[in-house]
């Protein structure tokens, strides 16, 4: 198996919140309020360990449709983020992307989110990248919509640049936390050729020990791209 040290680009499902509040009898919400607690410390643990990019996928076009109560919920926890939790990444170098479909946002939040983005933009150690109102097959479509506007035949590489996604690497090692196996519609071109790893632990569980497991669970796999007759 070749070593392949730290992934560049890491993206992380964070599944499990609701499930993780529902096991304790709490409501829901408070599933999301631990699961934004784990994931500002894992954001400063995946940064520290030397990952470059972290892809995080927060709320699903299809999240959308639960009840108004949570979704209200989500996005306050969002206003929070984008509110109080902005100067660590100014200090770290670290930029701020957010991907998603901003018409299905309140219009408050997406000021947050444009405010955010502009306070990092100047950051050229990491950047971290929000799926938000995001969906991969609706992100493609889009693409392919500018594609046929620019009318020409396209390259990967130009393609890829009409992604929401343009300009970042492709994912090296995509982890899905909630004991589910599947990717959720979760950057399906970026992920074209992820390490892919799942974890049984519900997302406030998956803790800084747990992204080192799978950062070396990593190391030990051999990729070869398709390349190999072996």
């Amino acid at each position: 198996m070749a070593d392949m040290g730290i992934p560049f680009h890491v993206g992380i499902i964070m599944d499990g919140n609701g499930r993780w509040a529902k096991a304790r009898g709490l409501f829901r919400l408070e599933g999301h309020r631990a699961g934004m607690a784990r994931m500002l410390a894992l954001i400063e643990h995946a940064f520290d360990a030397g990952i470059g990019e972290l892809s995080l996928f927060a709320l699903s076009t299809e999240n959308l449709s639960r009840p108004k109560e949570e979704t209200e919920g989500l996005f306050s926890l969002f206003r929070l983020y984008f509110t109080q939790h902005i100067p660590p990444l100014v200090g770290r170098g670290v930029r701020l992307h957010v991907v998603g479909n901003r018409s299905l946002l309140p219009a408050d939040l997406v000021s947050l989110i444009e405010g955010a983005e502009e306070r990092t933009k100047a950051g050229d150690k990491g950047l971290l990248t929000f799926a938000i109102a995001y969906g991969g097959r609706q992100d493609i479509v889009s693409a392919c919509n500018r594609a046929v506007k620019e009318g020409r035949e396209q390259t990967l590489e130009s393609f890829a640049g009409k992604l929401s996604t343009g300009g970042m690497s492709a994912i090296d090692l995509l982890i899905r936390t909630g004991g589910e196996k599947r990717l959720s519609n979760f950057m399906l071109f970026e992920a074209a050729y992820a390490e892919i790893y799942f974890s049984e632990k519900m997302f406030p569980d998956f803790s800084d020990s747990d992204l080192d497991e799978a950062l070396l669970d990593y190391r030990k796999r051999d990729r070869r791209f398709g390349t190999s007759v072996e």
